[in-house]
């Protein structure tokens, strides 16, 4: 801690869950703060560690910043993404954050590894000031044992986060704009975060440093969960917050291998991480059997509240009056189907997913070469209620990769990386819409998760591979005709909208944002790709 100038003597290195647990109950880390944020730290009937993360509930993308420098100047895909700050206000952003830690009480570290592969894992090192906040992390960072950690840490971490989210930023610092603050330093290996106790920002973070580092070394970082069946076939399903990566992954049926951040290297998949972080709204044992039970003592139920009087431990998974974004986390142990370590094989099947809010894009569709890469790099969704500040409905968006937000490098770095995999690997690509039929957000209903699963079934069972098929004129997308259990009239979309017009109508209105937002990337792409791979105007 010297070289980080760190004097604070009271420092908890690698505790326990339960040692986390009891400083959480400590009444410093129960208290209201006079910001006007309540912590609210309790323990429910389950046993996990119920906590707030006080004003912020979700990531605040325009707040991050990543240092400018000669490493970076020509490697970082500048823009609205990865926004600059000088050096020199990232060291005092720095200097903040340490002033920070040696005046409090304790401090938290927590020491373990991003990806699941020793060839290509990078140890980091978490320093923090809430116990909830190193309990979050020693379950999202793969964990050692003793022993091994000191001699993977013996000289120094690959990389470094200084989380000192309850003090704020100083908004006259050069190139920061308010009292939240999220810095990265690839020339120092750090990360500083100011003004926000939103945990994600820590995981996120994280994720962004391996989509850095990972291309150098030849191996694909994803935004997705994987699992893996009885006959050790791998399946990767791509998304954002909200398109089901969590719930869909984790299938009785299957090993889940993880549910959110995977590496694509010469020797299959990895994990990134070491836990898992669910969004909680709605949860019910019934319909997520595998998440609800995972919420038991080592787990992180965030912002969330409780049934009431009569059952004053008993979250209530429906009650959004904190935010939409309510949260669990937990070790991958706790899922009893999991796959130890979190690996497998180069996947068979890719699915992209995506919350289609205007009810155009079909249930399922097997994509073509070009379709697999037009998409992949259009990355179109809906980010639904809750996944950032602001956001009450679906919102449509386009996101690179499935996850631009965190993404370092230009988009295509990742698409070329992809197209080689799959046309190395032979591996299917589908698109599964998990959002609205028969009408656009607000006339529709959303894709009930039984069809989904059904569908995804029918994927891994091989039932869609040689099944007959129609093309969806303008976008160009090969649907089945029939799904065993399902109503074919969803599986075209133009069927289950009462008015034909008006879904042709919607049709196109989405095709052109897919035609301006691709426009950005033309540049380094193939015109066959966008020729072959995109929507025909003209067909609409």
């Amino acid at each position: 801690m010297t070289a980080l100038k760190i004097t604070n003597p009271n420092i908890v290195q690698n505790p326990s869950a339960a040692e986390l647990y009891e400083y959480a109950m400590q009444p410093e880390h129960r208290a209201s703060r006079g910001d006007g944020s309540v912590f609210n730290t309790t323990i429910t009937s389950t046993g996990a560690l119920a906590v707030s993360s006080g004003l912020k509930t979700g990531r605040t993308p325009k707040d991050k910043r990543i240092v400018y420098d000669t490493l970076t100047r020509d490697t970082i895909w500048w823009g609205d993404v990865n926004i600059p700050i000088k050096p020199q206000g990232y060291m005092r952003n720095r200097h903040r954050v340490i002033d920070f830690f040696n005046m409090q009480p304790k401090l938290f570290v927590i020491d373990g590894y991003a990806g699941d592969d020793p060839a290509y894992r990078k140890a980091c090192r978490i320093i923090c000031t809430r116990p909830y906040h190193a309990l979050f992390m020693k379950n999202m960072l793969l964990r050692d044992n003793e022993a091994a950690l000191n001699r993977a840490f013996s000289s120094g971490p690959d990389f470094t986060v200084l989380n000192g989210g309850e003090f704020y930023a100083d908004p006259s610092t050069e190139d920061v704009r308010s009292k939240t603050s999220v810095n990265v330093n690839f020339s120092m290996k750090e990360m500083v975060i100011l003004g926000t106790q939103y945990a994600g920002e820590m995981k996120k973070g994280i994720f962004g440093v391996m989509h850095y580092y990972m291309p150098e070394q030849g191996a694909l970082t994803m935004h997705a969960s994987a699992n893996l069946g009885s006959d050790n076939s791998t399946t990767v399903l791509f998304g954002l917050s909200g398109t089901g990566k969590t719930t869909l992954s984790a299938d009785p049926q299957r090993q889940l291998i993880g549910d959110d951040e995977h590496v694509w290297c010469s020797n299959g998949i990895f994990n990134i991480e070491g836990g898992c972080y669910a969004k909680a709204i709605g949860l019910k044992a019934e319909n997520e059997p595998e998440i609800f039970n995972a919420i038991r003592f080592g787990a992180v139920v965030e912002n969330t509240m409780y049934e009431g009087i009569e059952k004053p431990r008993t979250v209530n998974y429906d009650d959004t009056s904190l935010t939409e974004n309510t949260r669990v986390c937990y070790p991958l142990e706790h899922i009893d189907n999991v796959k130890l370590p979190p690996r497998g094989g180069h996947p068979k099947n890719i699915i992209f997913l995506t919350c289609d809010a205007n009810g155009v894009l079909p249930p399922v569709a097997k994509l073509t070469f070009e379709q697999a890469k037009y998409h992949f790099v259009s990355g179109y969704t809906a980010k639904v209620a809750g996944t950032e500040m602001g956001i009450v409905e679906p919102e449509a968006t386009f996101s690179a990769c499935f996850g631009e937000a965190f993404l370092p490098r230009h988009p295509y770095t990742y698409a070329k990386m992809l197209e080689e995999m799959v046309d190395k690997y032979n591996s299917k690509v589908w698109l599964v819409n998990t959002g609205w039929s028969g009408g656009k957000y607000g006339v529709g209903s959303r894709m009930s998760l039984k069809i989904t699963r059904r569908i995804i079934d029918n994927i891994h069972s091989g039932a869609l591979d040689n099944c007959d098929y129609e093309t969806i004129p303008g976008f160009g997308f090969n649907v089945p005709k029939n799904i065993g259990g399902i109503d074919p009239n969803i599986l075209n979309p133009i069927n289950s909208w009462r008015d034909k017009e008006e879904f042709k109508f919607e049709s196109r209105k989405l095709a052109e944002k897919f035609v301006n937002n691709f426009k950005k990337y033309e540049d380094g792409t193939p015109r066959e790709t966008i020729e072959k791979g995109g929507p025909n105007l003209s067909e609409m």
